[in-house]
């Protein structure tokens, strides 16, 4: 094996691979024109797919609003909550506060546990009326928060039916 490699050599034959390639590229070259209906064909399908992006688009578009608007409504909700918590808390102090005023006025013993016995009573009546002014503003702050994408959801299912 005494064959040297040249890289000269090699150089030429690559650049003659390439010009018989080309030759046999040209001869296969076809001059043919695309029939009208194939035209066509690529245009409406290409019509079809700008109808079908920007409606997605639209869908699109039309859930960020929708997720925007129930996002907007949890804050809300979320502050009306908190508000109401606060409310609550301040009226119980209140309440306690009656109390140990009333305590302090106490003149024995007896009058003492009536009070406390009817600060019980009247506390047992004013938390349940609080759980239920809770959960009153939990179910509504629900059904704001979900009332868009609600929405959403069945106009999508609508444009869905229509042919």
């Amino acid at each position: 094996m005494s064959n040297t490699y040249s890289p000269q050599a090699a150089a030429e034959q690559a650049r003659d691979s390439f010009r018989q390639a080309a030759q046999e590229f040209e001869k296969l070259k076809l001059d043919t024109t695309v029939p009208e209906s194939v035209r066509a064909l690529a245009e409406k399908t290409v019509n079809q797919s700008r109808e079908a992006y920007e409606r997605g688009k639209e869908a699109l578009e039309e859930a960020f609003d929708s997720l925007e608007r129930s996002f907007d409504a949890a804050g809300q909700g979320a502050t009306a909550f908190n508000r109401k918590l606060i409310d609550l808390a301040q009226r119980n102090l209140n309440s306690a506060f009656d109390l140990a005023k009333s305590l302090a006025a106490a003149k024995n013993l007896g009058e003492i546990v009536e009070l406390q016995s009817a600060f019980i009573r009247h506390q047992f009546d004013v938390f349940a009326s609080q759980a239920g002014e809770i959960r009153a503003l939990t179910t509504k702050i629900a059904a704001d928060t979900t009332e868009p994408i609600k929405d959403q959801v069945s106009r999508s299912f609508e444009a869905i039916r229509k042919p």
